[in-house]
């Protein structure tokens, strides 16, 4: 982000004094990308940032993966992963269940009404989308409100915790990456502003407004790291509470973007994914389907055609509406299709038949399109329906 904030108290020079009401000293924190040349902000603590006194082994869960072969697409139905009995024992970040992943991203499921635990991933950006409930999301940089269809992206090393609120429970769709995530660049000038077509721009993104502050002795942190060329987790422990920044300033901190303020570019044919895309991280991109008018060509087909995408996995995450294109396969909402390289796909028999002439689209959905092949996680593996791949053809193996 080159969104310049400047939240609660911070010196007028950067890397000078700053002193507290009792003349003491504010501790400098630079929290920066790529080694000091990319997006940064200056926080500045109460006490020292760096200040532990006890580290100890964390297991974030099961994440391992399992290669999708032989190669067939797959429909997963992630509303089976947790029963309504599980939802107060279930937190959004030691309760996520690993649904596919790869080298550069991994894609999580969880329902909860429990509290976090304070939680920082050193491995990457997270982006989480909120696909129904509330939950206030505290950060070191200060408070979010996240709410049904808002995405929450956490820049990597963020302390935070999710706290559910409200009468039903937090479902949320974690995309964590092994890298920075960021607006793809042709929606921005050569100085980072968002250019007049991007379908989004600064005022949907909603930042932090004032310091949070906490008090605490012996604060344990949750911390998702590199380990061994893998994935690893650590308890870090600090002699006082990590929030307790009173002011910061820079263009790197956590928001929210709720998936309503993206606006559709449509075309008189069908338009291709690319101009659905909302983010990109190394080797992926994350795209939005929103309602929308449809194709106004006269003999416009407005369902997608059949496509082969020979250079990456499509995922879908379906979160409200009508999908018209997947009528007939089972899909609905709560539902990921996974379309593999290597397998041509499409609408459901009948479905291109059926979309002529229609106007407007009622659809909401997620996708996350990976340049390198996918693998199930063990959420994927207990929520699949084995149906799916034969949908097209009206049979399976042996019939």
């Amino acid at each position: 982000m080159a969104y310049y904030r400047r939240v609660g108290s911070v010196p007028p020079k950067r890397h000078t004094q700053h002193r507290t009401p009792d003349g003491g000293l504010y501790y400098e924190e630079l929290m920066g990308e790529e080694g000091f040349t990319s997006d940064s902000s200056l926080l500045y603590h109460r006490g020292i940032p760096s200040a532990i006194v006890d580290s100890r082994v964390w297991d974030p869960g099961d994440l391992s993966t399992t290669p999708n072969h032989p190669l067939k697409p797959r429909h997963l139905k992630l509303h089976d992963l947790f029963p309504k009995e599980t939802w107060a024992e279930t937190d959004v970040v030691t309760g996520r269940r690993l649904v596919l992943g790869n080298g550069d991203v991994r894609l999580s499921y969880v329902v909860s009404t429990k509290d976090s635990p304070l939680y920082r991933n050193a491995t990457g950006d997270e982006i989480v989308y909120v696909e129904s409930g509330q939950a206030t999301v505290e950060t070191v940089f200060g408070s979010l409100e996240a709410a049904s269809g808002d995405y929450v992206f956490l820049p990597m090393s963020t302390t935070h915790r999710w706290l559910p609120h409200g009468d039903s429970p937090l479902r949320a769709y974690a995309i964590e990456a092994n890298s920075h995530i960021a607006p793809p660049k042709r929606y921005l000038s050569r100085y980072g502003q968002f250019l007049e077509n991007s379908p989004y721009c600064e005022r949907d993104l909603h930042g932090p407004a004032e310091p949070l502050l906490r008090e605490g002795t012996d604060v344990e942190v949750h911390v998702k790291h590199r380990v061994g060329g893998g994935i690893g987790g650590s308890v870090l422990v600090y002699p006082e509470h990590p929030f307790d920044v009173v002011g910061w300033d820079g263009c790197l901190y956590p928001f929210t973007f709720s998936v309503h303020d993206f606006e559709p570019i449509t075309g008189r044919v069908h338009q291709p994914p690319p101009v659905h895309q909302a983010f990109e991280g190394t080797n992926f991109v994350i795209c939005n389907f929103v309602p929308r008018k449809v194709d106004y060509h006269p003999l416009s087909v407005p369902v997608p055609y059949y496509h082969s995408n020979v250079d990456s996995d499509e995922i879908m995450f379906y979160c409200g509406g009508d999908y018209e294109a997947r009528k007939g396969s089972g899909i609905g909402q709560g539902s990921i299709s996974w379309h593999p390289g290597g397998h041509s796909h499409g609408p459901q028999p009948g479905a291109v038949e059926k979309s002529l002439g229609a106007e407007f689209f009622d659809e909401l959905a997620v996708m996350v399109d990976t340049f390198r092949p996918l693998e199930l996680g063990e959420g994927a593996l207990a929520s699949e329906d084995t149906n799916y791949a034969w949908t097209w053809s009206g049979r399976g193996p042996g019939q």
